[in-house]
């Protein structure tokens, strides 16, 4: 038979295991589960709209995480979000290589994606993108679609 002592010992066992996975998870959730010490690179680019990108948004590549979000500003410039990512170096990237805020699933999370390009010369940290597409906003798009189908209702014949 168990004695108190060691019921309790086991018991703190599998309170310590359960709140370690609920710290796993909470982490992995807030994408900073990925403690990555393999070396990375710096590349910068410029978007006309980021949408809800944030610190930490995978970087893909052919729907493989190539990198992480690393920081994210304003350009007073250019007027443009400036996004810097760090990209693992063992991922070269030819120099057009072109990125695009796109959004896993239909309201999900935004990354970044890149395809690359074909020159020969290869991303080199510090390096900036040229070629970059903004975030697809959804409320830009809804108001889009309302201005036109208003603007086909003026021009019917039937009335309808």
């Amino acid at each position: 038979m168990m004695t108190r002592k060691t019921l309790d010992l086991w018991a703190g066992v599998f309170v310590a295991l359960g709140l370690g996975a609920l710290l796993f998870l909470a982490m992995k959730v807030g994408n900073l589960a990925s403690f990555s010490a393999a070396p990375t690179y710096r590349v910068m680019a410029n978007f006309d709209n980021i949408g809800g990108l944030k610190k930490r948004a995978p970087v893909k590549s052919a729907g493989v995480v190539v990198g992480r979000v690393e920081d994210i500003g304003f350009d007073p410039e250019t007027y443009e979000a400036a996004v810097t990512f760090a990209i693992d170096k063992r991922y070269q990237f030819p120099k057009d290589t072109s990125a695009k805020i796109l959004t896993a699933g239909l309201l999900g999370e935004q990354y970044v994606g890149l395809s690359p390009g074909g020159d020969v010369a290869m991303l080199k940290d510090g390096d900036k993108l040229k070629l970059t597409q903004s975030a697809v906003v959804l409320e830009n798009l809804i108001s889009q679609f309302l201005f036109s189908k208003a603007a086909d209702g003026g021009n019917n014949k039937d009335g309808k």
